[in-house]
């Protein structure tokens, strides 16, 4: 549990006890109940419509949040999961495969954390390896070579720091990813479900079009790593997170993202069928809009998308 939810679990606790008091002792509970569930709504707006960059933070690393394969189950159909580098191992924390999205093929790649402890060293905490990035590449290679667009699913605190990923080349793995995003000749459509970290996260996400879920949150550094450094103080996390401007309002401003998607009222760990349907819906309206292009055209619009980022402030 968020500490900014708990007065919303505590009141949704109640709520959930006076249901099973009535199914249970068929006791007349209904206006105690309507009241407790007017309040709770209440209280969700309140919190939901106030966040600060660093609550973001705390939704985007809820650990119920929609992972990229229940996102995958809930939005397509025959999908056949993919493994391996074909160069040392199947990294865990990179999943994908093909699929069909309202009978459109696709090559669906995200980044997949844990459900738990065990399931989490399982899936390195969503922080891939280089053999992650390089899986990538092979079914994004493979995409094009069948002419199949390309969605990608983004929820990383950033690329593995180890020093064996180090020893195995995960600069150049990440380099490598980013270098031929950019040639891509189908569609690419990326959606950034919760954390975007860095380039750990850029590295399947050179997109065409590029959509944040309303409360992910992209930055170069996570808050807590950039306060380290730059505060001598991990516990300035909060202050660090409104610098980096990391939400997806920011992200739109400034020209990074091309639109955000709204989340269920209390975030997307609330309600998985309505936060794929804002997802799908979204991907499916980009992917209409790109299929008609040429693969030329694809390759250039993406090209300049991201040299028109930024902007350069003179003295």
């Amino acid at each position: 549990m968020i500490p900014f939810e708990k007065p919303l679990v505590d009141l949704e606790l109640r709520i959930d006890e006076l249901k099973r008091i009535a199914s249970s002792q068929l006791k007349n509970v209904d206006g105690e109940l309507s009241d407790l569930e007017t309040k709770a709504r209440v209280i969700r707006k309140q919190i939901f419509s106030n966040l600060t960059p660093y609550e973001c933070t705390q939704i985007a690393r809820h650990p119920k949040r929609p992972s990229s394969l229940e996102l995958i189950a809930a939005m397509t159909t025959g999908f056949i999961e993919l493994h391996g580098d074909r160069n040392f191992f199947d990294d865990k924390s990179i999943v994908g495969g093909l699929a069909r999205m309202d009978d459109m093929p696709i090559m669906i790649i995200g980044h997949q954390k844990g459900r738990g402890t065990k399931d989490n060293i399982f899936r390195n905490f969503g922080m891939p390896r280089p053999e992650g990035y390089r899986k990538a590449l092979r079914m994004m290679s493979m995409a094009e070579r069948f002419k199949l667009p390309i969605v990608t699913l983004i929820d990383t605190p950033g690329a593995y720091p180890g020093i064996d990923a180090e020893e195995r080349g995960q600069s150049e793995a990440i380099a490598k990813n980013i270098m031929v995003m950019t040639r891509l000749r189908v569609p690419v459509v990326t959606v950034v479900t919760g954390e975007g970290g860095s380039g750990g996260a850029l590295a399947i996400a050179v997109a065409n079009r590029v959509y944040m879920l309303e409360h992910g949150v992209y930055s170069v550094i996570s808050p807590e790593g950039c306060a380290s450094i730059l505060m001598k103080n991990a516990g300035e996390a909060s202050r660090a997170a409104e610098m980096l401007k990391i939400t997806a309002k920011n992200a739109l401003n400034f020209g990074v993202i091309d639109g955000i998607i709204p989340e269920p009222e209390g975030g997307a760990h609330r309600d998985l069928a309505l936060t794929a349907e804002r997802v799908k819906t979204q991907i499916m309206s980009a992917l209409r809009d790109l299929i008609s292009k040429s693969g030329e055209t694809l390759r250039d619009e993406r090209f300049n998308k991201y040299l028109q980022m930024g902007a350069v402030l003179e003295q």
